[in-house]
């Protein structure tokens, strides 16, 4: 199983966290997160139901092409593309291109990350 471990915190302090491991005064353990939100809210926007049920699909079904995963999923094309493109900036999924008979080379989607742990502070 592959987790990305992810941090929710304000903008200043993700920055005084980054650099303060950046020039050594404090080491990152092996948990800390890889990946910064400034909310829950923006996190939540990319982990909603309808991506994970998107990724789900992806981990079961293995398409070989975003068309196929249209069928799949009932979901068009360009909202597809925009989505993957964004699960990929985050580093949950991998687009890779496949080939075809015809020279084609379609993009495959592919679930890099199955768990997601999530810190962040209260106070």
């Amino acid at each position: 199983m592959t987790k990305l471990n992810i941090g929710i915190a304000p903008y200043e302090e993700m920055k005084r966290w980054t650099l303060a491991v950046a020039s050594g005064k404090i080491k990152a353990g092996p948990n800390a997160p890889k990946l910064w939100f400034t909310s829950l809210k923006a996190a939540a926007n990319v982990f909603s139901e309808e991506n994970r049920y998107l990724l789900k699909v992806i981990a079961e079904e293995h398409p070989q092409s975003i068309a196929e995963l249209e069928k799949l999923t009932q979901r068009k094309a360009s909202n597809l593309s925009r989505t993957l493109r964004t699960l990929e900036q985050y580093g949950v999924v991998r687009l890779v291109e496949g080939d075809t008979p015809k020279g084609r080379k379609p993009l495959r989607p592919e679930v890099v990350v199955d768990a997601v742990n999530v810190s962040f502070t209260l106070v």
